[in-house]
């Protein structure tokens, strides 16, 4: 028992050595491998107790580093929502990366660049394929209607 606390232990850090981790996603990992229900619960209490897995943190970065791939804010919510996070602290944390972040700047850029792209299109084909784009990148629709609109194909 005690040697398979320890392994687990052992395997949660060496998760945790790549980068920060959810409380869902250090649970599944350890069920993945096999390990009792029981010694999954006891790691994952030690490893909260003490700090290493605290899902606010991993929202905050989890968020930081994702948008500079840049995703809309509907991607990162339902990635969260897989990672296991729940809702309240999911929308705490976007609206307080909202205050340093313009959506509607990113996706003017990204129309701007991607419009270079893809000017041998006709403009019907051109608008429908930035806007799935777009929208695959998690970006709200009204903000990527503006952003297109404004440009002139």
């Amino acid at each position: 028992m005690q040697d398979d606390l320890q392994k687990a232990r052992n395997y949660a850090f060496l998760l945790l050595k790549f980068r920060p981790r959810s409380e869902k996603e250090i649970f599944a990992r350890l069920e993945k491998k096999k390990f009792a229900p029981e010694i999954i619960k006891e790691t994952v209490a030690f490893l909260k107790e003490k700090k290493f897995i605290d899902d606010a943190y991993f929202t905050q970065v989890w968020i930081e580093s994702r948008l500079k791939k840049p995703l809309g804010f509907r991607r990162l919510r339902q990635e969260l929502k897989i990672k296991g996070i729940i809702s309240e602290l999911i929308d705490s944390q976007i609206e307080e990366t909202k205050k340093n972040y313009c959506e509607e700047e990113i996706v003017s850029k990204i129309v701007r660049e991607r419009v270079g792209r893809l000017k041998r299109l006709e403009p019907q084909k051109l608008k429908r394929r930035l806007f799935a784009y777009l929208l695959r990148r998690g970006f709200s629709p009204q903000v990527i209607t503006d952003a297109i609109n404004q440009i002139k194909i």
